[in-house]
């Protein structure tokens, strides 16, 4: 799998509401998550895509 680095510009409302929603999960399934791991996860699950996609 290769990886590609991908620059956006969101709110910043946005990015503090994905941190304070990154913060609850990483306690709710007791791992390290950040507000782009969020992102990944959602664009991953609109679109059906997988890792090696």
């Amino acid at each position: 799998m290769k990886n590609v680095q991908v620059n956006i510009s969101i709110p910043l409302a946005w990015k503090t509401e994905l941190e304070n929603l990154a913060r609850i999960y990483a306690v709710e399934e007791e791992q390290s998550l950040t507000y782009l791991d969020l992102i990944r996860r959602a664009i991953q699950e609109k679109y059906g895509l997988t890792e090696d996609a």
